[in-house]
């Protein structure tokens, strides 16, 4: 990895210099643009409106325009803002960690001690550690200010950048204004279906089907061109849909469990909330068993 930045994470009078890494990285398969009718690379060009030639990036600065004038702002100008020019990741406070909603993280980094002793590092690292504390910090990082959530990963500080508060966008449906009763059954039942789809999150046993499905089109057309038949490269019946019957609530969630449970994907789901519920959906199924076995409890009695 190659570092994107360095500064130093500062608190109180504790400086501690870092080097910053992008902490992921994009596998999707690239595509480019193509004209349809004869597959001719789509080529945009930077080209001046005033004199029609095409502009180098190394000339190309930003503007602004307020309607009636425009203001030119130079990589010069923008490097001298004193915020740009800043390399502190200034600690504004310790939060519990809990208190940072998951919504406002965008961007994660690594960072390294980016000094002989990485003492002060391991000292931040094990205090966020023990006090089960994330640091609020402030910085700039490409022309931007931005806010973030210092944290520990394994043996590394992580640098997670947040979302400004007004940046999340207040989430207001009118549907869910209205009342909605969930029958106790109904609770039952889905919280069966999550006791057989249970377990600890392994982010490695999870792939992008979109992108292997990608790969595997591309190399048929490779092999077989224009011709090939989408339907036989994904083993699909000519026709063949994807979308199934409509089923009402409860019917879902009933087929869901049978069918998890068919597959075997919990055995540890018994003795759970999934035996309430099947027991609940059982003792509706048997309302009317006694009335049966009734009949041949009295010929057993009489044989006797």
């Amino acid at each position: 990895m190659r570092s994107i930045w360095k500064g130093a994470i500062t608190f109180g009078l504790v400086n501690v210099p870092v080097k910053v890494y992008s902490a992921t990285e994009d596998h999707d398969i690239a595509l480019h643009q193509v004209h349809d009718a004869d597959g001719g690379r789509i080529r945009y060009q930077r080209r001046c409106e005033i004199d029609g030639k095409i502009i180098e990036y190394q000339n190309i600065a930003r503007a602004y325009d307020d309607g009636e004038r425009t203001v030119i702002l130079t990589k010069d100008d923008l490097a001298s803002l004193p915020e740009e020019k800043s390399r502190e990741i200034e600690v504004v406070e310790f939060v519990p960690s809990e208190q940072i909603d998951p919504i406002m993280f965008d961007k994660s980094y690594y960072l390294e001690p980016d000094s002989k002793s990485p003492k002060a590092y391991a000292l931040l690292r094990k205090t966020l550690e023990t006090t089960d504390r994330t640091a609020v910090v402030h910085f700039a990082l490409r022309q931007k200010t931005r806010l973030a959530a210092l944290r520990v990963r394994g043996d590394v500080l992580v640098l997670q950048t947040l979302l400004w508060g007004d940046e999340v966008r207040e989430a207001a449906f009118p549907a869910l204004d209205e009342p909605t009763r969930v029958s106790s059954q109904e609770l039952d039942m889905a919280m069966s279906l999550v006791d057989q789809f249970a377990g600890d999150f392994e982010p490695e046993k999870f792939t992008d089907d979109y992108q292997e499905q990608l790969r595997t089109l591309i190399d048929a057309k490779l092999a077989q061109g224009d011709s090939v038949d989408t339907d036989e490269t994904f083993g699909r019946e000519p026709g063949e849909s994807d979308g199934g019957e409509v089923l009402d609530l409860m019917e879902a969630l009933r087929r869901s469990v049978d069918k998890s449970r068919g597959s075997g994907s919990s055995s540890g789901a018994s003795g759970t909330t999934a035996e309430k519920a099947s027991g609940t959906t059982a003792e509706k199924k048997d309302e009317k068993a006694p009335a049966k076995k009734k009949p041949a409890a009295k010929k057993s009695t009489k044989a006797s």
